[in-house]
């Protein structure tokens, strides 16, 4: 009888043991971007769904330089989740560019929408392509962010020299549209969803006639050069106020990544709740209707996906490594 006893006792307190356990909390930091881009609010929205649906979680979104700082936030164990253009996920992975001081093992949970690399302008500049930029003030977006690196490539591809050719600003969206109205700078970089409230907000400007600046014809030279990575896409036309045609760009994916180390039930929780929840975060930006499973591919994220992530993908018929 006393054996019996125990062994109820033991069993009661491992039961209760694993309720403390299942009941642990989770804190997950998601670095995003500046508040004026797409990254700020779908990662706040992202947050937010995590928090409400996820047993034991608390999850924040965290103002961050972008792409660039959101991954080394990852690597120094500072952020659990970031917001991520794949060129620059690549670097980190691989020890390249900014990550040459030590690669950071990364791993995709998934992949979520395009991010268009807008130009811009207004026409009292004068500035209607690239190789107008010469001898402008130009912003080519703030440390830390993926911005800065794509429009490097972009600048490099279009026979440029962004030192030498630009007088240039690093500034982030928000306040690169302070500056154009201030008449500070002349144009600026910055890769977003669309549409991005802070050019909507300079579109908006009375006054104001906004100029988007085509370079899809870069394309092909900054592939031959970084790998396929872009593509050549257009931001339809009326994306902004008093844009009046498509704009003919370079465009690169969004991930969603993580530390190689995230726990597999984690990830999982993570993949599985963004995309149940999908709705609410629709709400939050429109961007989110590219939550795909058509887009979940290794071809659309060379950064190889987390087993929770791979788990999730795989009950829904998607093989990925």
């Amino acid at each position: 009888m006393k054996r019996v006893i125990g062994s109820v006792a033991v069993l009661f307190f491992a039961l209760l043991a694993g309720v403390a356990s299942a009941q642990e909390k989770i804190n997950i930091s998601i670095g995003t971007g500046g508040t004026g881009g797409v990254y700020y609010p779908m990662g706040g929205g992202i947050a937010n769904v995590l928090s409400k649906h996820v047993p034991g979680m608390q999850a924040t979104a965290e103002v961050t330089g972008g792409s660039v700082a959101n991954l080394q936030l990852i690597g120094t164990g500072k952020s659990e989740v970031g917001l991520s253009m794949v060129d620059a996920a690549l670097d980190a992975l691989q020890g390249n560019d900014k990550f040459k001081s030590g690669k950071i093992p990364i791993r995709t949970l998934m992949v979520l929408y395009p991010n268009r690399m807008h130009m811009v302008s207004i026409e009292s500049t004068g500035i209607k392509k690239i190789s107008d930029l010469k001898g402008k003030r130009v912003s080519t977006g703030s440390p830390g962010s993926a911005t800065e690196v794509m429009a490097f490539r972009v600048i490099e591809a279009a026979g440029l020299d962004w030192d030498k050719d630009l007088k240039r600003e690093r500034l982030g969206v928000a306040e690169s549209v302070n500056a154009v109205k201030d008449g500070k700078i002349d144009a600026f970089f910055w890769v977003g969803g669309i549409p991005t409230a802070a050019v909507t907000d300079l579109g908006a400007t009375p006054g104001v006639k906004i100029q988007m600046i085509d370079h899809s014809e870069v394309v092909d030279a900054m592939n031959r050069k970084y790998g396929p990575l872009y593509v050549q896409d257009a931001i339809p036309a009326k994306s902004y106020p008093g844009q009046d045609a498509p704009n003919h760009v370079a465009t690169v994916w969004n991930i969603l990544v993580v530390h190689e180390k995230m726990s597999d039930q984690v990830a999982y929780n993570i993949v599985k709740t963004i995309f149940d929840k999908k709705a609410d975060l629709v709400n939050v930006h429109k961007e989110a209707l590219n939550f795909d499973y058509k887009f979940q591919t290794n071809s659309h994220s060379p950064i190889p996906y987390h087993p929770g992530a791979i788990k999730y993908f795989a009950e829904k018929g998607i093989k990925l490594k």
